[in-house]
């Protein structure tokens, strides 16, 4: 799975999944682009990739721009003169219930989750086709696959996700570009550190593994989908929840 030469773009990667994402790619060799709206955060991961010898870039972007989404892949593509893998984790959650949930939040979920990725991907698949390879991975949701209370805005925009991936795959399959996703779980992040002993509880009980996932079992996800081990696989939803939803 090693990914030398290859030029990686991550989106929301300044913290978190996409953090360890980023770091995971550039551990097997990629150079990478690290784009977040904290460009101080984008900064510190690209310090972090350049000490382990790999070039890296930091760039703030807004992803519902069209504008935005251009120019970062015009400049990714000057600087580190490729674009093979681009990793759409960007995202947003404003949780309600339907009855009780604004306009503006509904707006605001799926311009950043859907509408952010569909930008990205169509800026950056202009110039994968130059290379003749490619690799886009969303990142979706477990609630993009069964649904969850209080989360409409969240579920709609990871299942649409999973639409755009799969369409992506038939358009560019020719073109030697894949197109898949990954559907991570409860993953152990700083929410779910706050979380009461008894919702734990529960939650553990609808996993079969027994366990929260964490950010390193969805970067090894991402890694093997950017990857010429993945090179048969193409519109393909990687769940990753630890036997929560199985397929």
């Amino acid at each position: 799975m090693q990914l030398s030469s290859r030029v990686a773009i991550v989106t929301g990667g300044g913290q978190g999944i996409g953090k360890a994402i980023a770091l995971k790619l550039a551990s097997y060799g990629a150079d990478v682009a690290v784009v977040d709206v904290n460009l101080e955060k984008a900064e510190e991961v690209a310090k972090e990739i350049k000490n382990m010898g790999r070039r890296a870039m930091a760039l703030k972007v807004d992803v519902v721009s069209t504008k935005e989404t251009e120019d970062m892949a015009e400049k990714v593509y000057k600087e580190l003169e490729a674009i093979h893998i681009l990793v759409n984790n960007a995202g947003i959650t404003k949780d309600g219930l339907i009855l009780r949930m604004k306009e503006e939040d509904w707006d605001a979920v799926m311009n950043v989750n859907l509408k952010g990725a569909f930008n990205c991907t169509k800026a950056a698949l202009k110039y994968m086709t130059k290379m003749k390879w490619g690799r886009v991975v969303n990142i979706a949701s477990v609630v993009g696959v069964m649904g969850n209370a209080g989360q409409a805005n969240y579920a709609a925009s990871k299942a649409g996700l999973i639409g755009l991936t799969k369409t992506i795959a038939r358009e560019f399959a020719s073109r030697n570009i894949t197109s898949n996703a990954v559907a991570p779980g409860f993953i152990e992040t700083a929410m779910t550190d706050s979380l009461s002993d008894k919702v734990k509880e529960d939650l553990l009980k609808q996993i079969p593994l027994g366990r929260l996932g964490g950010a390193n079992d969805v970067a090894m996800g991402v890694l093997f989908l950017s990857s010429n081990a993945s090179n048969y696989i193409t519109g393909h939803v990687l769940n990753i929840n630890g036997g929560m939803v199985m397929q």
